[in-house]
C-alpha cells in the first residue's frame, strides 16, 4: 500500500499526472493487495466471523453458536451481516474461483461502491459533472483517490466489514435529504440489521427528513425504519435470544463472559479499566453526550446532506470515543461519512435561482426612468 501512495504522490506533481496518480494509488492500494490477501487468504478473524455467520444461518436459521468457546466463535454482528457470508457458504472452497469469489470482502466492497453509487443517482449529480454545470464538482479522480485513501483502503482489504454499513448509512442520508422517507427508510433498515451502532442514525434521519419534507414524511420514514429492523432481527432474537444478546451487546462492551480485542486506549476503556465504577462512569458520559447530540438535532435541525453527516459522525464519534470498549479503527466509519457527503455535494454552492433574496445582499436599485419614457 505504501508503494502505492508514494508513486501516486510523485506523480501528482506533473501537470499531466492526476489521473495516472490516483489509477497508481487504486492499483498499488487496493487491487494489489486485495489481490494479494485474496489468493493467500489472509485477513482479518472479522472475514471468518461473518463467513461463518452465513453457514450458519444457512443451517440453523441463526448465526450465532449457542456455546461459543474462544473469542474467534463469537459473532458480535446482528444478523443482517450474515448476507455477505452467504456466498462463502453456498460457494465452499472447491477451487480457486470459489474461494475468490465466496470472500466477504469482495461482497462488502460491492456493497459499499453499489451505496455510493445508488446515492449519487439519488442527489442527481452526474459523475464527471463540473462545478458550473450545478453537479458538485464530483469526478472519477475524486471518488478513486478516496477509494485509495487509507480511511477507504486499510479496511477494504483487510476485514471491510464497515464498509457495508458506512454505505447504507450515507445512502439514507442521500435518500432523506432528496425527500424520500420509504426509501431511507428501508437503507437504515438495512444498515442497523448490520451493527447496533446504526441505531443512532435513524433520530439524524429523521431530523433530516423533518426539516427537508415535514413531519409526516419523518414519521414515515421512521416507521419503515424500526420496522424494517425488527422484521430482520427478530428471527434470530426468536431462536436465539441469549446468544444474541450476549454476542451482539454484552460482549462488545465488555460485559460479556469474553475479553473483547477492542481495547484502544480511548477515554472510555481507560474509565473501565479502572473497575465498575469506573464501567458506569464511561457509560454515563455515554448516555450523556447521545442525549447532548439529539438535543442539539430538537434545537437545530440538519438542513442538508453534508450537515446531517457531520451531525452523525459527531454522534458516532462520541459513541465511539466514551464506549467502554472501542479500537481506533472505529473512528474511520464517521470520517467516511463526512468525506463521502463532501465528495457527493461538492464543495461550491450553486448559483442562488433568479428571484431569490441571498441573505447579506442587498438587490441592486432599479435605474430611474425619464419622464418622456413614462406610461400615465
Amino acid at each position: 500500500m505504501s508503494a502505492g501512495w508514494l508513486v501516486a504522490a510523485a506523480l501528482s506533481a506533473r501537470p499531466y499526472g492526476r489521473a495516472v496518480s490516483v489509477g497508481c494509488a487504486v492499483g498499488g492500494a487496493v487491487v494489489v493487495p486485495l489481490a494479494l490477501l485474496l489468493l493467500t487468504g489472509a485477513a482479518q478473524s472479522e472475514v471468518g466471523v461473518v463467513e461463518r455467520s452465513g453457514l450458519l444461518t444457512l443451517q440453523q436459521g441463526t448465526p450465532y453458536l449457542a456455546d461459543p468457546r474462544l473469542v474467534a466463535e463469537v459473532t458480535p454482528y446482528l444478523p443482517g451481516m450474515a448476507v455477505f457470508g452467504l456466498p462463502r457458504a453456498v460457494l465452499g472452497d472447491s477451487g480457486p474461483s470459489a474461494a475468490l469469489l465466496g470472500d466477504a470482502r469482495l461482497w462488502c466492497a460491492a456493497a459499499f461502491l453499489g451505496c455510493f453509487w445508488a446515492a449519487r443517482r439519488a442527489i442527481r449529480l452526474p459523475v464527471g459533472s463540473s462545478p458550473a454545470s450545478g453537479g458538485g464538482g464530483l469526478s472519477i479522480n475524486a471518488i478513486g483517490a478516496f477509494v485509495a485513501s487509507p480511511v477507504v483502503a486499510l479496511p477494504l482489504c483487510v476485514s471491510g466489514v464497515d464498509l457495508p454499513l458506512a454505505g447504507l448509512l450515507f445512502l439514507a442520508l442521500a435518500y432523506a435529504a432528496r425527500r424520500r422517507p420509504v426509501a431511507a427508510g428501508l437503507a437504515l433498515a438495512a444498515a442497523c440489521s448490520l451493527k447496533w451502532t446504526a441505531w443512532p442514525a435513524i433520530a439524524v434521519a429523521v431530523s433530516l427528513l423533518a426539516h427537508r419534507a415535514g413531519s409526516r414524511e419523518a414519521v414515515r420514514g421512521a416507521a419503515v425504519a424500526v420496522g424494517g429492523t425488527v422484521l430482520l432481527v427478530l428471527p434470530s432474537a426468536l431462536l436465539a435470544p441469549g446468544p444474541l444478546m450476549q454476542q451482539v451487546f454484552a460482549f462488545p462492551t465488555g460485559r460479556g463472559p469474553w475479553e473483547t480485542p477492542a481495547a484502544s486506549p480511548l477515554p472510555g476503556r481507560l474509565l473501565a479499566d479502572l473497575g465498575p465504577a469506573g464501567w458506569y462512569a464511561a457509560v454515563g458520559l455515554l448516555l450523556a453526550g447521545g442525549l447532548a447530540v439529539a438535543v442539539t438535532l430538537l434545537l437545530r435541525p440538519p438542513g442538508g446532506l453534508v450537515p446531517a453527516a457531520d451531525r452523525l459522525a459527531v454522534g458516532l464519534c462520541v459513541a465511539f470515543l466514551l464506549a467502554p470498549a472501542g479500537r481506533f479503527g472505529y473512528l474511520a466509519l464517521p470520517a467516511t461519512l463526512a468525506v463521502l457527503a463532501r465528495l457527493a455535494a461538492g464543495t461550491r454552492r450553486a448559483d442562488p435561482p433568479r428571484g431569490r433574496v441571498v441573505r447579506g445582499v442587498r438587490p441592486p436599485r432599479p435605474l430611474p426612468v425619464p419622464a418622456a419614457w413614462s406610461v400615465r
